[in-house]
């Protein structure tokens, strides 16, 4: 297939991009570099530079493309509610200008990155596609947002669309990772520890109601993540609009994060305890039961050592190319 992947510069959609290729599909990105990394753009993939509201149109009229996988979007839920504006414009701005050149172009097959924040903090766990969406802040919003919209075009434009709400993506694949300015993920900050880049890593709240107190999570490796967006564009139907849960079913508490890293790196990782965050939910585990049955999506590197041992190597190899792709 010939593809568009919209921020494949970025962590998930440098991945992505890379299994695409991979897998012998030919990819062009749209990247305007103000999260990603100039060197997370696979080898093979064209690149255009801008952003998705200015290069879309132009790209998709260039040829025929057979499929679009939306990954451009910004994404830190702080920034999203000191911010608003900037989330809401660039979020679903963008968004409804691409889907308005997936119209004008007939071109019919689009897989968009979604997220768990759209559930805001759900009343009981495993969360299924048929729970609730109430989202807390600006950025699971607008996700949401755009999952309507695109629920629109899907049906009113014969458009074939899959929506894919993921929970905490970890880990890394063929040479690319997670390499982002500002990080607020919990595995690559406690990696950052071990590197000596920060002293501790904060615990916030130990009187959860969970085996240890602290903050359960469910954790999904990046490449499984990147197989569904593939199985997803190939199972795409006009006029349909799909939304699956991915993750790998399991839970890890934070301290079972943090000592998992401690073994993995061989690094002692001074942990301090932290009061709870507002809006923090004590469980957030996803039920794929869904992508397992229509997309025969199933994930394979669900043990938390591996996860955490792949985004090791790949935070090692960084070196002092970390951050410094930024521009």
């Amino acid at each position: 297939m010939k593809l568009l992947v919209t921020g494949g510069a970025g962590y998930v959609g440098s991945v992505c991009s890379a299994v695409l290729l991979a897998n012998g599909h030919d990819v062009t990105i749209i990247d305007n570099f103000s999260v990603g990394n100039r060197d997370a753009v696979p080898a093979g993939a064209k690149l255009v530079e801008g952003n998705v509201a200015d290069k879309a149109l132009e790209v998709l009229s260039s040829d025929t493309f057979d499929g679009v996988v939306h990954f451009a979007a910004l994404s830190l839920v702080g920034e999203s509610v000191e911010e608003p504006s900037k989330y809401w414009r660039n979020n679903v701005g963008q968004t409804l200008s691409l889907l308005d050149a997936m119209r004008d172009t007939g071109t019919k097959n689009l897989v968009f990155s979604s997220t768990a924040a759209t559930y805001g903090e759900p009343e009981k766990t495993p969360i299924t596609e048929d729970m609730p969406t109430a989202p807390t802040n600006p950025y699971g919003a607008t996700k949401l947002a755009m999952d309507y919209a695109i629920s629109s075009y899907a049906k009113a434009y014969g458009i074939g669309a899959t929506s894919l709400r993921y929970f905490n993506v970890a880990g890394a694949w063929g040479g690319f990772g997670e390499n982002r300015r500002v990080e607020t993920h919990l595995i690559p900050l406690i990696l950052q520890v071990a590197l000596g880049h920060r002293e501790d890593i904060k615990i916030f709240g130990n009187d959860w109601p969970t085996p240890d107190g602290t903050a359960v999570r469910d954790y999904i490796h990046i490449k499984d993540l990147a197989d569904a967006h593939l199985l997803a564009l190939e199972s795409n139907t006009p006029g349909n609009h799909r939304i699956f849960n991915l993750g790998s079913g399991d839970g890890f508490s934070v301290r079972e994060v943090i000592d998992t890293c401690r073994k993995v790196t061989g690094h002692p990782i001074p942990a301090v305890e932290a009061p709870r965050r507002a809006g923090d939910p004590a469980t957030l585990i996803a039920s794929s039961q869904r992508a397992m049955e229509e997309l025969g999506w199933r994930p394979r590197f669900t043990d938390l050592e591996t996860i955490v041992a792949d985004a090791w190597t790949f935070t090692q190899s960084l070196g002092d190319r970390a951050h410094s792709a930024h521009k």
